[in-house]
């Protein structure tokens, strides 16, 4: 089986020793994804809506770099500092899928990196 890097500029670079995504096989993980705006690898200023829809926006963009829509995310996980935000993240998230949604999990951590409230990874399939 081939293993294939997936790499984005419109996508917040990698902060550590992994990738942003990684194709093997016919799928694809990709590492969570976080509020930040790729240009400036800054977080994204405002509440949990804004950081969720940039979180949104980065998972669209890690998934175009691999030629794939989210039509082929099969899982994902949240990640919330606060449960409390489930609601409003659950609309602005669900707002992205249309048909067959993925097998999900979320889970409530007690901190993310950068301070941020909410982190996203997924699976897709490319087969």
């Amino acid at each position: 089986m081939t293993i294939e890097k997936i790499e984005t500029a419109k996508a917040p670079a990698a902060i550590g020793p992994y990738s942003q995504g990684v194709k093997a096989g016919d799928y694809v993980f990709f590492s969570g994804q976080i509020p930040l705006d790729p240009a400036t690898g800054e977080v994204v200023s405002g509440g949990i809506a804004e950081q969720a829809c940039q979180v949104m926006k980065n998972m669209g963009a890690a998934l175009e770099a691999a030629g794939l829509g989210f039509d082929k995310v099969i899982k994902t996980t949240i990640f919330l500092t606060d449960l409390q935000d489930f609601a409003t993240v659950n609309e602005i998230y669900g707002s992205y899928f249309d048909g067959v949604f993925p097998a999900r999990a979320t889970v409530q951590v007690a901190a993310l990196p950068k301070g941020v409230e909410v982190e996203i990874e997924w699976v897709a399939y490319c087969g």
